[in-house]
């Protein structure tokens, strides 16, 4: 299977996913939200749960699996203090990986165990995206080709509920905009200018997620990058070109001088 991972997100959409989720680490509650996310990246072919069932702390779990057809796996608990759905979750990923029936994992997790399966998968050419909340461990994030905080799609959620309710939605921020940001924006953007300082958006959010895989717009409180680019106008520069015969518009950023 050739690998896939430096593909734009867009040229994702059809991938065929391996969705793994540790029960005992995530909320229940924004299933719905967590499932809609990873259909913008491509198809889950194959979702499944783990966690010990006969425990009421995942009772909560049990609607959500009927309604989006999650498969539960079933791990009991044998040792006190040892965590038995890391090891399922992490056996399953890689009978699923030498099966080569997808194309990339999301593993939906807050737990640093799964460190060492993410550089694995990846090293195998696996496109990895994680999901977790915003107390997940450095190492897990970077380890993955793209990571999204759980607190960012819950408060979409609430903002489409908001949207049928007529009530006011608050926008989320789960990071500022800080100097070691602004420092992250301007490298990347030299990276990838022409001799004439100018660089396509484009290639300059896969880059970002690249140096960082925990980037996402939403977690400053924009909906898209260029809203992003545009609230620095003291630090950059927007054009934004026109095809020729199409109502597309190439946008392009600089560093303003």
């Amino acid at each position: 299977m050739q690998p896939t991972k430096y593909l734009t997100m867009r040229e994702k959409n059809d991938l065929k996913l391996a969705v793994l989720i540790d029960a005992d680490n995530i909320p229940y509650s924004n299933i719905k939200g967590m499932l809609d996310e990873i259909a913008k990246l491509g198809i889950p072919t194959i979702k499944r749960i783990y966690g010990d069932w006969t425990k009421p702390t995942v009772s909560g779990w049990k609607p959500a699996l009927l309604e989006h057809a999650i498969t539960p796996i079933q791990q009991y608990s044998y040792t006190s203090g040892k965590n038995a759905t890391d090891s399922a979750m992490i056996i399953d990923a890689m009978d699923i990986l030498h099966s080569e029936k997808v194309d990339g994992f999301c593993l939906v997790s807050s737990d640093s165990d799964f460190t060492r399966l993410a550089v694995r998968l990846r090293e195998s050419g696996m496109l990895v995206i994680g999901i977790g909340e915003k107390k997940t461990p450095g190492p897990f994030i970077v380890a993955c080709d793209k990571f999204i905080y759980i607190e960012i799609i819950a408060a979409e959620e609430i903002t489409k509920s908001a949207k049928t309710t007529s009530t006011p939605a608050i926008a989320t921020k789960i990071d500022s905009i800080d100097n070691k940001f602004i420092k992250l924006l301007k490298s990347s953007v030299e990276d990838l200018a022409d001799d004439t300082g100018w660089a396509f958006l484009a290639e300059l959010g896969a880059l970002i997620i690249k140096k960082k895989p925990d980037f996402d717009p939403r977690n400053y409180g924009f909906p898209k990058l260029t809203p992003l680019i545009k609230s620095l106008h003291k630090h950059f520069i927007i054009d934004e070109r026109e095809v020729e015969k199409t109502h597309i518009k190439h946008i392009y950023v600089k560093i303003k001088k």
